[in-house]
């Protein structure tokens, strides 16, 4: 285990810095999504959102170690939340939020912002609502791996 991942989740939440995403941390993503997610994006989807000029794509980190990133797309006069992740052992420490604080910011303000959540993830739920995101109905087996149903939010407003 590094040093940041031994300190407390207070601690690394100081460090925490969130910048663009590169094509460069694109390993490091690959390996955070395989372990985030039963049917994770393949290296090819980073690199198509990545080299979209009208979407958002951002990374967090402590030190040289990439702890989460977020892909975000516009569509028309939306943005949709494609991706989020965290690495599992830096989860509950605060990274999650500076990704969607940032995310709002670099947005400029420009809403609304929808995702699909899987109605089984109570914990990023309870984030996106602490966002300002409200549920605004189910898309029934979205997700391909076990048919499960999906959260549609919507942000109209910041919190």
């Amino acid at each position: 285990m590094s040093e940041t991942l031994s300190r407390r989740p207070s601690e690394l939440n100081r460090e925490i810095h969130v910048r663009r995403l590169a094509y460069s941390d694109l390993p490091a993503v690959i390996s955070i999504e395989r372990r985030s997610f039963p049917t994770p994006w393949s290296l090819a989807m980073f690199v198509l959102e990545l080299s979209k000029p009208s979407g958002i794509c951002l990374a967090a980190g402590a030190g040289e170690e990439l702890l989460g990133y977020v892909v975000c797309s516009r569509y028309d006069q939306v943005w949709h939340l494609m991706n989020i992740a965290v690495a599992p052992e830096n989860r509950g420490s605060g990274v999650a939020g500076k990704l969607m604080r940032r995310l709002i910011s670099e947005a400029g303000g420009d809403l609304p912002f929808t995702l699909e959540v899987r109605v089984s993830n109570r914990r990023a739920i309870g984030m996106y609502e602490r966002f300002g995101f409200r549920s605004a109905g189910v898309r029934p087996h979205y997700y391909h791996d076990n048919g499960e149903d999906a959260l549609i939010m919507w942000l109209d407003e910041v919190a």
